[in-house]
């Protein structure tokens, strides 16, 4: 499997065998350049400009919007709603099983759900959690968050990048909270059920932009 990301939430994961995955692809109003990208299935986690331009993808296939549990090419998804009181937007955690292997994006999740909702993903091999603040998790929500579920790897996302025009953290802090001083740096993450590491490892991906 191999995942790539292309800045704030947008993440693009592949296999050999199974249709490939667009996550919250943004438009060019976030201030990051317009996204050209290829994709089977687009997951939208909810409505705004920064995740839900379904035209930046062709070959769409399958586009998931909302909660429920889907199998399309072998790929089971599960997705659950998160923010749902009445002042918060509502959320779309997205968790895709991969015969085995899998990779939960949390979206914009504003706050550390209850341990009934942690609970309901299962296992995870890769996290992919918004750590800059704004409308989602700071650095130390983030934390508290991966200490619960524990993953394999966490990959951040969903912070400040040059031209950028959502005002968010640096990764920076979220590091700081990990504990990490010299975090695992990748143009994209290359992985296998085979080659995961037993102790949550942090990697930091290259914005592909």
């Amino acid at each position: 499997m191999d995942i790539t990301w292309y800045g704030l939430s947008c993440f693009r994961i592949t296999e050999r065998k199974h249709p490939t995955i667009i996550s919250d692809p943004y438009n060019g109003k976030v201030g990051l350049p317009n996204l050209k990208l290829k994709g089977d299935i687009v997951t939208i986690s909810h409505d705004a400009p920064g995740h839900n331009c379904v035209t930046a993808v062709s070959g769409v296939a399958h586009c998931l919007a909302g909660p429920g549990e889907y199998e399309i090419g072998g790929v089971f998804i599960t997705a659950i709603v998160t923010n749902s009181n009445g002042d918060a937007t509502p959320n779309v955690v997205y968790v895709y099983d991969y015969n085995g292997l899998t990779v939960a994006h949390l979206g914009d999740m504003q706050k550390v759900p209850p341990q009934t909702q942690i609970e309901a993903l299962e296992e995870v091999n890769v996290l992919l959690v918004p750590v800059g603040g704004g409308n989602s998790l700071n650095a130390a929500q983030a934390s508290e968050l991966v200490s619960m579920i524990e993953p394999n790897i966490v990959i951040p996302m969903h912070y400040r990048l040059p031209n950028l025009k959502p005002e968010l953290e640096d990764v920076d802090r979220f590091l700081k909270e990990m504990g990490v001083t010299e975090p695992k740096q990748e143009e994209s993450l290359r992985i296998s059920a085979s080659n995961l590491p037993e102790e949550t490892e942090t990697v930091i991906l290259v914005p592909k932009i």
